[in-house]
């Protein structure tokens, strides 16, 4: 026997066809790789052809090269895919040259390509009949998942991950194929927390009669977060950013305040909030609740006089419940809205977005403007109370610190909440929403009450094309509904008439639908994918105390998608930054063309305070420069908005819309083809 080969360290022996495959290991590495084939004999059976295999060839060597080469390695292991006759066989023969052999559980495909690989009970992967090494293992999932279009690393590996916990093959493969095996799609769980906080009572509440009376008769006591608000002087009047999870009571807080003062002649409320759906929803629990104490509730949405719903909106009203651009447009026009006692601005984290951010930044320094302005000429006002609440915020102190507001954080998670993510096929998508949903509402909570579904997607043309694939009870909601319909699946929802709604990020921002699921259809809204703090908004619509035992979220994510050319980001690349991603920050940050937008607002609303309004709005504004191009395109004469100035103010136009307006107009074009000519142009951007 060669020098290269003595002194193996094992000899590993495995029946393939009617030969075996012979493969020598020294130092972890295989140094020899041949097949042998044996002979009957007088003696019993011995070693008959022996070939040395290199690639496709093979070198025929002497019988006597294979028993030196047995007798020189440490240790002799057969492989336990020999079937019974064969390994007998083939210890009968090393017995006659007194050499012993264990058999051992190997890998089938390593061996069935001359290498030797052991398995364990710990490392054995099943694959079909088989069991197979974690190096094979991986490589037939990789395998698999060049037929579903190519994954980012970041989600191949957490299939591997799975694929070496659960040590099955074809579970996982599987999962590719639209299973739903909860041990498997389960990501994690967000544990509930409690947070120990001595409850308020609200008979010790100093409150008007009237509020605490009812107050007294929905509850005995405050839950966490309002008790910490409380405490903390909300009731004197102090302004407060109040950041805590969906479902924990924030919106009361504002409420208590709000309408706590209106009914001591302080001044209105002032409820805002970002989209109309919600603004509708909300107007419409004010009325309910607050009518019966006296108090009148209107609603100013947009630059409308009439709502949706009919009802003219009341400046001279109690309670005003409206959108972040309904009462800016009212500021930006000089209504009157009398003396507001409390603003409450709900999803406040709505300042860090790029298109809306800057407009709630500065609505918010108009508001206390105006506000402050109103004190300065009234006799027994003492100006407002700002009370800014959101679920999600990743840097509360600094928030809290620029807006001058003491933070009120609450932690606690009142239910449990399971996140699973699964890799499918988009014409899987319907299928398997269609499962999720119809398990969900069969199973009922300990209080009794059906498991129900929201499923968010990227359109309102795709929430009609869920819905009716849905076989259980389901309807579309979205913006595009007239109120109307927008309020029957509300209820229909309350009454568990409904099994699911599918929505686009119109839900997000907290319509209340008490859903125990949330499933996630896409992971984009439009045409940009969901950032981490929208995503956490959105699951934390799926569980509610009062109804659930826990919340259950789902994950859809089609490998290698995504839904515009302008998309960077795969979508199993999106959900794995989600899922591991931490919370962003609210900031506010200014383009040029974001700067002279909000100049031009102040100085409409205050003249020549717009330098103060924009020195204490979140992001860095350089008004000297705002200020020229203001004068440079004529928008301002001095610190007076021209009328062209005023139009563009009034109408919220970018300076950019403004100018192609202004250029349809002059070129004769009529007012569709204006509109037409920016739809364009906003494609091309």
């Amino acid at each position: 026997m060669s020098q290269q080969v003595a002194h193996v360290e094992t000899l590993f022996l495995h029946k393939v066809g009617d030969r075996f495959q012979v493969v020598a290991i020294r130092d972890g590495d295989r140094v020899f790789r041949g097949v042998l084939e044996l002979k009957e004999t007088d003696a019993g059976p011995r070693p008959g052809k022996f070939r040395k295999k290199s690639g496709s060839n093979e070198e025929p060597r002497s019988p006597g090269e294979f028993v030196d080469l047995a007798r020189s390695a440490r240790r002799i292991r057969i492989s336990d895919h020999t079937e019974f006759e064969s390994r007998k066989e083939l210890k009968e023969m090393l017995s006659g040259y007194q050499l012993e052999a264990l058999v051992v559980r190997t890998c089938r495909y390593c061996a069935n390509s001359g290498r030797y690989s052991p398995i364990t009970e710990d490392t054995a992967i099943k694959a079909d009949r088989d069991y197979i090494c974690p190096d094979c293992a991986t490589r037939e999932l990789e395998r698999e998942l060049s037929f579903k279009g190519g994954l980012t690393k970041a989600a191949q590996d957490r299939l591997e991950d799975l694929l070496l916990d659960v040590q099955d093959l074809s579970r996982i493969t599987n999962l590719l194929k639209g299973d739903l095996d909860p041990d498997l799609t389960k990501f994690d769980e967000i544990s509930a927390t409690v947070d120990d906080v001595n409850p308020v009572k609200t008979a010790d509440l100093d409150l008007h009669p009237k509020l605490k009376g009812m107050t007294t008769e929905r509850f005995d006591s405050l839950l966490p977060v309002q008790s910490l608000s409380v405490r903390n002087g909300l009731l004197d009047g102090d302004d407060q950013l109040v950041v805590s999870a969906t479902a924990t009571g924030k919106t009361l807080v504002g409420e208590l305040a709000g309408v706590d003062r209106a009914l001591k002649g302080k001044g209105k409320l002032l409820f805002l909030v970002p989209l109309v759906a919600l603004a509708n929803q909300k107007h419409e629990d004010f009325k309910e609740r607050y009518s019966d104490l006296g108090l009148n509730v209107t609603i100013r949405v947009g630059a409308s006089r009439i709502n949706d719903d009919g009802n003219r909106f009341d400046p001279h009203a109690d309670v005003i419940v409206g959108t972040y651009e309904g009462i800016d447009h009212a500021l930006r026009t000089g209504r009157d809205l009398g003396d507001i006692g409390t603003v409450v601005i709900d999803e406040v984290h709505t300042l860090k977005e790029d298109e809306r951010g800057h407009r709630l930044d500065g609505m918010i320094s108009r508001l206390k403007h105006y506000c402050e302005t109103r004190a300065t000429k009234r006799d027994g006002y003492d100006g407002s109370q700002f009370i800014y609440l959101s679920a999600t915020v990743g840097n509360p102190e600094w928030l809290a610190s620029r807006l001058k507001a003491t933070l009120i954080e609450f932690e606690e998670r009142p239910v449990p909440i399971e996140r699973h993510l699964t890799f499918i096929d988009g014409q899987e998508k319907a299928r398997i929403e269609n499962r999720l949903v119809k398990r969900e509402f069969d199973r009922k909570s300990s209080k009794d009450y059906r498991g129900q579904t929201i499923i968010f997607t990227n359109s309102r043309r795709r929430c009609h094309e869920i819905s009716r694939r849905l076989e259980y009870s389901s309807a579309p909601y979205h913006a595009g509904l007239d109120y109307g319909r927008r309020k029957q699946v509300e209820r229909q929802f309350g009454n568990q008439d409904l099994a699911a709604v599918v929505t686009t990020a119109a839900l997000a921002a907290g319509v209340d639908f008490p859903a125990s699921q949330v499933v996630f259809d896409s992971l984009a809204m439009g045409i940009e994918w969901l950032s981490v703090q929208e995503f956490s908004q959105m699951l934390g619509r799926a569980g509610r105390p009062d109804f659930h035992d826990r919340g259950i979220v789902y994950m859809l994510v089609e490998p290698d998608c995504t839904y515009h050319g302008s998309m960077e980001m795969t979508e199993d690349e999106v959900a794995i930054k989600l899922l591991k991603g931490e919370m962003e920050d609210v900031r506010t940050r200014y383009t040029e063309s974001a700067a002279v937008e909000e100049t031009l607002a102040n100085i409409t609303v205050a003249g020549k305070k717009a330098k103060r309004l924009n020195d204490r709005m979140l992001g860095d504004i350089d008004t000297t420069r705002a200020v020229g191009r203001l004068l440079e395109w004529k928008f301002i004469d001095g610190f007076e908005p021209t009328p062209l100035g005023r139009a563009v103010t009034r109408h919220f136009l970018s300076p950019k819309d403004a100018f192609r307006i202004l250029d349809g107009v002059r070129s004769g074009l009529d007012p569709y083809a204006v509109v037409a000519e920016m739809e364009l142009a906003d494609n091309e951007d």
